[in-house]
């Protein structure tokens, strides 16, 4: 393999890093705002029921692992708690 071979090689991995990493940010993105509007909804519907909510929270969770499958720890110590304190203080659980 030659030199210019070998530099558009070296090319080809760094734009495949690179596509990698901007569909890894657009997915975080993506998480945020679902999260965002989770919340949003389980803090301002007032004809949502506790049942609707816990659905809305496990759904989240699925959307989550679905997009990212090997991070339900981070999941878990990330957005459980959040969701766990607004479920309590919207529906005065304990």
């Amino acid at each position: 393999m030659g030199l210019s071979e070998r530099r558009e090689e070296v090319g080809r991995q760094i734009s495949r890093e690179q596509q990698e990493q901007a569909e890894e940010r657009r997915k975080l993105r993506r998480l945020q705002v679902m999260m965002n509007m989770v919340m949003s909804v389980i803090s301002q519907d007032q004809e949502l029921t506790v049942e609707e909510a816990a659905e809305l929270v496990a759904n989240t969770k699925r959307a989550a692992l679905a997009m990212f499958p090997d991070k339900e720890f981070a999941y878990d110590i990330l957005y459980k708690p959040r969701l766990q304190r607004l479920m309590a203080e919207r529906f005065r659980m304990q």
